[in-house]
């Protein structure tokens, strides 16, 4: 029984972390969104748990925090690894590791751990507010590109799971956030290639425990002559318990075996001896192959998309498939309201792939090395000793060396975006001398430092890196800056705060001085004074540059008496850095760089008037 076709801005096919962020975002942006999932409610028991520090400091960054932290999550902050007891009488702690190291820098230096099923009801939540539901249970039957030349190429086909309805939506995008058995991945042909021919069976679960074992409320990486367990705190008092039951590597390997819950739990008993445990409840268990793979591409087009679990598969040590469907969903939104917003040319979607894909290539690198070692290497506790906090490197043990190099990774501080369109590298088509390459706190295609800083107008001290929500929203004619002037500029309200001038742009002006010294209307130049609300004094000590003039010009690396300009994509991340000049060369160099990749002429022959 056919429907009528609908025209929507894009189709979603599943509700899991990455559909739903994705669907959060472009739903706050205004977009018609269709969203289906094959399951009748979201998910109720196990799949991911781990929230990791920069995911945190993002979701902060969209209103989402409060909500999470409203559930009461466990937190880690700390590793303990446990090894064989020399006298072969069960297991010792052999050390402990902070689980987001100082030289992270990170806002929120811990994992925050929390059932996938509570952060899936709170992006639905936010959903329903902006006018997107999700449609359950249906699923997707077909797809195809109906006119190339349409605002509405694509053609896609539904189908409800318990009955005969169908509907067919006419849309501009496609995304598939279906996991690892993608219908959409298998009609495109996309092969997922596998990084190593080593492959694991793992149990997995979560229940409320009765034990001895001290460091139960800790992450631990257990190794034991019966095998590895990886403890992981819950939330409501519960632990989830991973236990190593098969790898390829055995004689007798089978990669579909599943093992009972009599099984795990006997084996994770084994493992934790001489420690007893026993389960009160169990809510969820599972068991499960795990290999690397990676899709060969993310995109054919650049209107049929996929992300998360569906373009890669790792183990679950890390704690990085949700995390990693965050960044991807994030990485993808900006884009597609960048084009669609008239703001950018359409070849930046290309960049959706070649960014995310490296990223899941590095995580796979990692995974698979990582995976191994946990399987194998048991460290010492004078190896584990020799890991520091500094981030200097030292000649240490293989086990340590790779779990200390991880943090930065699999904390999201880490996350490295190559050179491209957004980010500026000598080969970028803007060739000012005034780009800024060779900064060591301000590294293009990383996240940007966090800094304190006091807001002159209310006096407040905050965050500088949380000022300016996420959006995917300097007078020169026909700059950077005047050529995206908003259509209702005339009408805006006076206390509109982030986007007063441009739906694309928020500046925020930070002055080397006190707050008292700053008369905005005075040292201000007035095509930024609408700007009032993100005019900051770098007046807060900060113990990383205690001697410095102004703290978050150093954690920047700029000098407080030149400055700079830094451009943050939407994400975050750090686009280009560009120094202050006397006259237009600053300008010039701003719209150099934004030339590459916006959808209207910017820096041509005109009349010139610096900011």
């Amino acid at each position: 029984m056919a429907n009528s076709t609908k025209s929507v801005d894009i189709v979603i096919i599943g509700a899991g972390p990455v559909g739903l962020l994705l669907a959060v975002c472009l739903s706050r942006w205004g977009y018609k969104v269709k969203q289906i999932d094959n399951r009748d409610g979201p998910t109720t028991t196990g799949r991911a748990d781990g929230i990791q520090p920069r995911s945190l400091h993002l979701l902060r960054n969209m209103g989402l925090k409060r909500q999470i932290m409203s559930l009461e999550p466990a937190r880690f902050y700390q590793v303990a690894f446990w090894d064989p007891a020399p006298d072969q009488k069960g297991i010792r702690r052999t050390g402990t590791h902070s689980a987001c190291p100082e030289f992270i820098d990170a806002r929120y230096p811990y994992t925050t751990l929390l059932h996938q099923g509570l952060i899936e009801r709170i992006f639905i939540h936010d959903l329903e507010k902006n006018g997107t539901t999700v449609q359950r249970p249906w699923t997707i039957t077909d797809f195809r590109t109906v006119d190339p030349n349409s605002t509405h190429p694509l053609e896609v086909q539904l189908k409800h799971v318990h009955n005969d309805k169908e509907e067919t939506v006419r849309t501009k995008y496609l995304f598939s956030g279906e996991g690892a058995k993608s219908f959409v991945r298998g009609k495109l042909g996309i092969k997922i290639l596998h990084k190593d021919p080593t492959s694991y069976v793992w149990g997995v679960i979560d229940g409320i425990v009765r034990t001895d074992f001290p460091d139960v409320k800790m992450k631990c990486t257990i190794h034991s002559d019966h095998g590895s367990v990886m403890i992981i705190p819950r939330e409501s008092n519960m632990a989830r318990l991973y236990v190593q039951i098969a790898s390829s590597t055995d004689k007798d390997f089978i990669s579909f075996r599943k093992a009972s819950i009599e099984e795990i739990q006997t084996l994770a008993k084994r493992v934790l001896q001489p420690y007893h445990i026993e389960w009160d409840h169990v809510e969820w268990f599972s068991s499960y192959p795990i290999g690397q793979g990676i899709a060969e591409s993310y995109t054919p087009d650049q209107r049929v998309f996929m992300g998360g679990d569906c373009c890669h598969t790792h183990s679950p040590k890390a704690g990085q498939g949700m995390n990693t469907a965050f960044h991807d969903a994030l990485n993808l939104a900006w884009k597609i309201h960048h084009v669609e917003g008239g703001f950018a040319k359409r070849s930046i979607l290309s960049t959706y792939e070649s960014e995310r894909r490296l990223i899941a290539e590095n995580l796979l690198d990692f995974d698979a090395k990582y995976a191994t070692l946990f399987s194998q290497k048991r460290p010492s506790v004078s190896e584990l000793s020799a890991a520091p906090e500094d981030n200097q490197d030292d000649k240490i043990n293989e086990f340590v060396e790779v779990f200390k190099a991880s943090q930065e990774f699999t904390s999201g501080y880490g996350t490295v975006y190559p050179e491209n369109d957004f980010n500026w590298s000598p080969s970028h088509p803007a060739k000012s001398e005034l780009f800024i390459w060779d900064n060591a706190e301000l590294r293009i295609g990383h996240v940007m430092p966090s800094a304190d800083v006091t807001r002159v107008v209310d006096a407040h001290g905050v965050q500088l890196e949380q000022e300016i929500p996420l959006n995917a929203n300097i007078g020169k004619r026909r700059s950077f800056y005047s050529q995206y002037v908003r259509d209702d500029i005339e009408t805006l309200s006076y206390h509109e705060r982030h986007n007063p001038h441009s739906r694309f742009f928020t500046i925020c002006i930070t002055y080397a001085a006190s707050r008292e010294s700053i008369d905005i209307e005075d040292v201000v130049p007035d095509p930024l004074v609408r700007y009032r609300d993100h005019i900051y004094a770098d007046d807060i000590f900060n113990g990383q540059a205690p001697d410095a003039g102004g703290p978050a010009h150093a954690k920047m690396g700029l000098k407080a008496e030149e400055g700079g300009v830094v451009v943050v994509r939407p994400d975050g991340h750090v686009g280009c850095v560009v120094r202050l000049a006397e006259g237009d060369g600053t300008v010039d160099a701003l719209n150099e760089y934004f030339a590459a990749f916006v959808s209207k002429p910017v820096g041509q022959r005109s009349v010139l008037a610096s900011l």
